[in-house]
């Protein structure tokens, strides 16, 4: 088990291998669909990725009992969040499907210099090939364990565009600790689930005698 920390170091990521299980400690942000368009788009960032991790996430918060969050509304370029994330509870937290993201993820690790990316089903080779030019990995968060997820995230410290995209494709920012995931791409071009793709097809054209 490899612990990382945020900021997360670019010879700590390079030295992931796949298959390694990795425990992810300190903030990560996270982003779906609208996030990765408005990027895509030239929309602003709300806060700084570099050395940082991206979740491809569209969790379950609610308010807790302390109330309403202070600052009562998000802005349209992001640049500030909802005050500092007090009263929400995040009641399921796991990965979404990463593939939809394909045509932006490259990119926005070529410009961001995000470490991690998070999610579940993997992501093609433009993706892998950019996770190898940059220094950064693919990592495979459970799926179907959203509640069991959430207790992995100390607390919400922000959101941003929560207006505009609403809660599950806001740009959320969870402090974790011990988010255990596997690297299922890392920087040296290997993928587990390109390994999973060979070995299925060779198993098949075995029993079909091909």
């Amino acid at each position: 088990m490899t612990t990382l920390t945020y900021p997360f170091r670019e010879a700590d990521v390079r030295a992931l291998r796949a298959g390694d299980t990795v425990s992810v400690n300190g903030t990560i942000w996270t982003g779906r669909d609208r996030f990765h368009k408005h990027f895509a788009d030239g929309g602003r960032l709300p806060v700084d990725f570099r050395d940082g991790a991206l979740y491809h996430c569209g969790p379950v918060v609610v308010k807790g009992e302390r109330g309403k969050v202070r600052g009562e509304r998000g802005t349209g370029n992001g640049e500030r969040g909802m005050g500092n994330g007090e009263g929400w509870k995040v009641v399921a937290g796991g990965p979404t499907t990463s593939v939809r993201e394909n045509a932006y993820e490259p990119d926005f690790i070529a410009k961001t210099g995000v470490r991690l990316i998070i999610g579940k089903g993997g992501m093609d080779e433009r993706t892998l090939e950019a996770c190898g030019k940059c220094g950064a990995v693919y990592l495979q968060a459970v799926g179907g364990a959203a509640a069991v997820t959430a207790h992995a995230i100390e607390r919400v410290s922000n959101v941003y565009f929560l207006d505009e995209f609403g809660a599950a494709e806001a740009c959320w920012e969870f402090v974790v600790k011990d988010f255990r995931c596997v690297v299922a791409m890392d920087s040296h071009g290997v993928s587990l689930f390109s390994r999973v793709e060979e070995e299925s097809r060779r198993r098949l054209d075995s029993l079909l005698g091909v």
